[in-house]
């Protein structure tokens, strides 16, 4: 999967192209590493409910790896939530797992954290380093399992990883976030979001239970988390809402007539103080064991 990053709301990256391919990728990364950190900022209390969650249902354990890292929300969370354990995280970028690091070493984990550049279509997951990502007692994939180009096939080596007793949590958004309850152009724009992802993303929305159930594992638990966000809003969700909707701008081009392009971008303008402004979303987990 080399054009897809495998990390948290991966989505619309737009590749650069030409003798602007450095500057441009600069850029979009710093800005996919701004909307996995708005998201993980709006929406801790409901990563800490779904963390609360999987502790319930695997109880301790020593040692997890966190695939499609991203920027390290989860990675932080779950070493937080189990503080016994080390956490590798994994993901296919080097900037954003140094970015990881960084967080790591503020937060006071950085001993119990380690990284490994891999990506999750590879035929394994070994690090710079030589290290490997393997051996598990609990695997954590958070929006990064739809990327797959063969879910099945990746599932299964993942499985491969989990120790005995193990589990694997695969945790997925049903959609994109929706924030003004009604809209017509956001309507419109999540409509063409849908069409185009059909193509590149098939397995975003799926049901994951069949997929796990075919790589050979044993489906455990499933819980729908349901997001609505009403005010008063975390302080962050008018920045969050604002660079979503830049992002669904910068990946719709071509998608849309010019005038809701136009009307996207004023949208995004001034949607932070928009009285209507919500947050709404739906995520699955899935705990199965090999």
């Amino acid at each position: 999967m080399p054009q897809n990053h495998t990390h948290s709301h991966a989505h619309g990256h737009a590749h650069s192209q030409a003798h602007a391919h450095n500057h441009a990728h600069q850029h979009d990364h710093q800005d996919l590493a701004d909307i996995l950190d708005l998201d993980a900022e709006v929406l801790h209390e409901h990563l800490t409910e779904v963390m609360a969650w999987v502790h319930e249902q695997t109880g301790d354990v020593a040692t997890v790896l966190d695939l499609g890292a991203g920027t390290g929300a989860g990675t932080l969370a779950l070493a937080r939530r189990f503080p016994g354990a080390t956490v590798t995280a994994v993901d296919v970028s080097p900037q954003m797992l140094q970015y990881l690091r960084h967080k790591a070493h503020a937060a006071g984990l950085a001993d119990r954290i380690r990284t490994v550049e891999a990506d999750l279509d590879g035929a394994d997951s070994t690090g710079a380093d030589g290290t490997k990502a393997a051996d598990a007692d609990l695997v954590w994939a958070a929006n990064s399992l739809h990327h797959l180009a063969d879910p099945v096939a990746s599932l299964a080596r993942i499985r491969g990883a989990i120790r005995p007793g193990g589990h694997l949590v695969a945790f997925e958004m049903d959609a994109f976030p929706r924030f003004l309850p009604g809209d017509e152009l956001e309507t419109r724009c999540h409509e063409a979001v849908t069409a185009m992802r059909a193509g590149d993303m098939p397995h975003l929305g799926a049901d994951w239970g069949p997929l796990l159930r075919a790589a050979g594992f044993t489906v455990q638990a499933q819980r729908r988390f349901e997001i609505d966000l009403e005010p008063p809003l975390p302080e962050a969700t008018g920045r969050y809402a604002q660079t979503s909707l830049r992002r669904l701008r910068q990946g719709l081009e071509g998608k849309l007539s010019p005038e809701d392009l136009t009307a996207l971008e004023a949208l995004a303008e001034v949607v932070p103080t928009r009285p209507d402004l919500t947050v709404q979303a739906r995520r699955t987990a899935w705990i199965a064991t090999p």
